[in-house]
């Protein structure tokens, strides 16, 4: 079983960068699909980024490309998410997940979460 934790968030103004970092603590993290996800006051969860198991395969919401990059190191049970030119809409807790098969846009794919990190990015 996997166990998410994630770290980064913080206030940011726009246009400004944050990378986001997210920690397991299993011994089979090398063999999951990792994604993150976000959470605006008064919105729905939504897809923000996905990586297989490798880092190999990259997949981005179509509001964040360009902008955002996920990347992964397994040696040290990490995935990222780097933000750049961030915006205040970018406003918003952001979760990362874990499932066993190949990354999906669909949060309700995902087996495990972590318990989100803040960020805000001010105008």
């Amino acid at each position: 079983q996997e166990q998410l934790a994630e770290s980064g968030g913080g206030l940011v103004q726009a246009g400004g960068s944050r990378r986001l970092s997210c920690a397991a603590s299993g011994r089979t993290f090398r063999t999951y699909a990792m994604g993150w996800f976000r959470q605006a006051p008064g919105k729905e969860r939504e897809f923000v980024a996905a990586i297989n198991w490798s880092g190999g395969s990259t997949y981005l919401a179509h509001s964040v490309e360009g902008r955002f990059t996920i990347s992964r190191d397994n040696t040290k049970n990490t995935v990222y998410l780097q933000m750049n030119s961030l915006k205040p809409e970018d406003t918003a807790v952001y979760y990362c997940a874990a499932r066993r098969e190949y990354p999906t846009r669909d949060l309700y794919e995902y087996d495990y979460w972590g318990q989100g990190t803040q960020v805000t990015v001010s105008s």
